[in-house]
């Protein structure tokens, strides 16, 4: 199977695609899936900000960082990014956001397995309410 190289535009698009997939979700009385969905969307936001690291004609980063790059992992995808700083200044300053980072931290890519007890409510809201992670990354991408 051939795919297609995602660029920092696709993962914009897909970031937002997935936040209203699961605003749609959420509406629609499927939570769990709403909690998958937002959370992947705060996943190609970052991955967003990592593409914009990429110059074109740049040789690719050693093997072992490119395998960091294809992670699911929410922590390591803000260290990847170069906000793990910013981050900790952000949630430092502002309780808000420190409270959805609380909850979209949780995220894990095997939630889309789960068939109960995630709360897509409050993970919508984090990514896309008042002081949500979404705003705050697309910011930075």
């Amino acid at each position: 199977m051939v795919t297609s190289p995602l660029f920092r535009k696709d993962f914009k698009l897909i970031a937002d695609l997935r936040v209203k997939e699961a605003e749609i979700l959420l509406h629609g009385g499927k939570p769990n899936g709403a909690f998958y969905l937002a959370g992947y969307a705060v996943e190609c936001a970052l991955k967003a900000c990592i593409a914009k690291q990429v110059k074109k004609y740049q040789f690719p980063p050693k093997a072992d960082r490119v395998r960091k790059l294809y992670t699911h992992n929410l922590d390591e995808l803000i260290s990847e990014a170069g906000l793990q700083a910013e981050l900790v200044a952000e949630i430092t300053r502002n309780p808000a956001f420190a409270a959805n980072w609380g909850t979209v931290k949780g995220w894990t890519e095997e939630s889309r397995y789960k068939s109960a007890g995630l709360n897509g409510k409050d993970m919508y809201n984090a990514v896309v309410g008042t002081h949500g992670l979404l705003q705050w990354i697309k910011q930075r991408w």
